[in-house]
């Protein structure tokens, strides 16, 4: 198998950091392999496969060298500079910010559901919003047999989702000290409002779960709304899903589909106290669904709950995934 370079930018960050757990335990075939991060981080010795590696800064000359793969998480605007410079190197970045998901030149993928999406790219490919991710895994093959026409999103999503600064917030607050990154308390309490609010009421983070999915599905009409919430929970985002088919179905087929869907595991059995929870699905890669039920409300809907560690499927899994297939492709 072809070895390849590769980059992790934004290594010394909470998804920085995962990046390197998971390749590890992918094990993917890396010939020579860099952590780059900010002045501010440069010089911290960071441990990959057994090895000492020093963080480099990160500059315009990162990509001088032959890197053939950079997986990004370090912010927007850092993957607006430093993005293009690493494509003109010919290197393929894998980015985990938001400045380039809704760009139409740049794919953005779910391996398990649109990784056909890769043969397009110009050597960036967008990593899509955390939320998104796990709703698009549970999602996408009920598309396929059933035909989305609607769906709702209601997220509970994790501190860990904003970073170091939202964990650290919860972890003082619990302690009665006030937030620094939040506009309110979160320990105790629910934020409606992740990310900034825009003119139509909605906030970014919002948004952002309505255009990914029609981008990922390829359906720019499909109707689709959302409310995301911050809560006191540590890590894993849950998800209440309410959704609404063009065609009829059986109950017992959409639990079948979701069982066969890749990255899905059924949790379903209410009667013994068993369905999805944030501190089960915590430092796992798959996406777990239950409480499948009718929506009795209108004509061909169901209601699912859909719950993924955010930091591992939600950013740093499903970027060393685009990575694989990357590697799968050069081969």
């Amino acid at each position: 198998m072809k070895k390849v370079n590769l980059a992790v930018v934004g290594a010394t960050g909470m998804v920085g950091r995962t990046f390197l757990k998971v390749l590890e335990e992918r094990n993917l075939p890396i010939e020579n392999f860099y952590v780059m991060a900010s002045a501010r981080s440069a010089g911290q010795t960071l441990t990959f496969m057994g090895k000492d590696y020093v963080v480099e800064e990160l500059t315009e000359h990162s990509f001088d060298k032959p890197i053939d793969i950079a997986l990004f998480s370090a912010g927007g605007s850092t993957s607006e500079k430093f993005a293009p410079i690493a494509a003109a190197h010919g290197c393929i970045v894998v980015d985990n910010s938001a400045q380039w998901r809704m760009d139409p030149k740049v794919p953005l993928i779910v391996p398990e559901v649109n990784p056909e999406d890769i043969s397009w790219n110009s050597g960036i490919i967008a990593n899509p919003n955390c939320s998104t991710i796990q709703a698009m895994v549970a999602l996408k093959p009920l598309d396929d047999k059933f035909g989305i026409k609607r769906v709702v999103y209601s997220t509970y999503q994790a501190v860990s989702g904003a970073g170091v600064a939202g964990w650290k917030d919860l972890e003082d607050g619990l302690k009665g000290e006030a937030p620094k990154k939040f506009p309110h308390p979160i320990a105790n309490n629910c934020l409606p409002h992740i990310d900034i609010f825009l003119d139509n009421g909605y906030t970014k983070e919002e948004m952002k779960m309505i255009w990914e999915t029609r981008k990922i599905l390829h359906d720019d009409d499909m109707k689709v709304t959302a409310t995301t919430v911050r809560v006191p929970v540590f890590n894993s985002h849950s998800e209440s899903i309410n959704i609404e088919f063009e065609r009829p179905f059986e109950l017992a087929d959409v639990v079948e589909t979701l069982k066969n869907a890749p990255g899905v595991v059924v949790a379903d059995d209410p009667a013994n106290n068993v369905y999805p929870l944030a501190v089960d699905a915590a430092g796992k890669d798959e996406v777990f669904v239950g409480r499948i039920r009718r929506d009795e409300s209108v004509e061909n809907g169901i209601n699912l709950w859909v719950v993924a560690d955010n930091i591992r499927k939600g950013a740093a899994t499903n970027a060393v995934q685009i990575a694989q297939l990357l590697i799968d492709a050069m081969q």
